[in-house]
């Protein structure tokens, strides 16, 4: 095994990734040794985990490798899996461009929320293609301290509890998650959004992630945001025939999410990598162990 491992650190509207290209999947990324890449005082810092490997080469995208040459192994900070990461996917198509993998104009990524199509613009936002938004049925309340509010069970690939309140103070520090009602409503924890009002189509947000805590940004969070936001306000783009377009301010930027009539919801934001370097493997194996 080599002495060093290269990475890259990217992020997308403040939502930071540590990125481990491995093509041919021989990287072993346990989940200690993630969250050991992940710490911010130990490691090289990041909410999350950007694991680049052809998709033919992981057991879990061989069948998406006739859409898709490449899998988004996406790893939450703490090292657990997750299904989707916005932020992520954009971060990740800016990678494959910078590493000659991929030029402007469109392209296909597996992940495990199924393949996303990113389209990388001449002028540098990129948009991906972020699927249909799945609107579970039930009430849902989520709390802080003695405040609860009614939440929207919005799922975009991942689950998302959506609570619109009069001022983002109220969410409280958001460290640990906030807890939520009916426990069958997510049995594997949740993404819960905190949401304001700016103006017409125009909110901002606080979102705790799963096994991340606070984070600055959470692309598929925004894009829930807007679903529920349109829902609210008496918009379906599948009934009107008009799409939806909400600007979302997220503490690390601003993304725009658009709800078209066909269902498919397109979010298009920043994404930047800021450096680059080599893990010492010797280090890594020592944080397993």
């Amino acid at each position: 095994m080599s002495t060093r491992i290269a990475f890259l650190k990217g992020h997308g509207t403040e939502n930071d990734f540590v990125i481990v290209p491995d093509p041919e999947n021989a990287i072993d990324l346990p989940p200690a040794a993630v969250a050991a890449l992940c710490d911010r005082r130990a490691g090289i810092g990041g909410d999350g985990l950007l694991h680049v490997v052809r998709s033919v080469a992981h057991p879990e995208a061989k069948d998406m490798a006739a859409e898709a040459e490449w899998f988004m192994d996406y790893r939450n900070g703490d090292g657990s899996i997750a299904e989707m990461c916005g932020n992520g996917v954009r971060v990740f198509a800016r990678y494959l461009q910078r590493a000659g993998y991929a030029g402007e104009g469109d392209l296909a990524i597996a992940t495990r929320g199924g393949v996303k199509t990113v389209h990388i613009a001449k002028e540098g936002d990129i948009t991906v293609g972020m699927g249909r938004a799945l609107l579970p049925e039930g009430d849902v309340t989520v709390s802080v301290g003695e405040r609860n509010w009614p939440a929207r069970n919005v799922n975009m690939g991942n689950p998302h509890a959506v609570a619109f309140v009069e001022d983002l103070a109220h969410a409280g520090n958001l460290y640990d998650p906030p807890p939520f009602s009916p426990p069958a409503a997510y049995p594997a924890g949740v993404n819960v959004e905190f949401v304001v009002d700016r103006g017409p189509g125009h909110v901002a947000l606080r979102v705790h992630e799963r096994g991340a805590g606070e984070t600055r940004s959470c692309g598929t969070g925004a894009c829930a945001v807007a679903v529920a936001a349109a829902r609210r306000d008496g918009a379906d783009p599948a009934v009107t025939g008009t799409p939806a377009t909400y600007t979302v301010d997220v503490p690390g930027g601003t993304l725009v999410i658009t709800e078209r009539p066909d269902g498919e919801i397109e979010m298009t934001g920043p994404a930047v990598i800021v450096a680059e370097g080599e893990i010492d493997a010797e280090w890594l194996e020592a944080s397993v162990r």
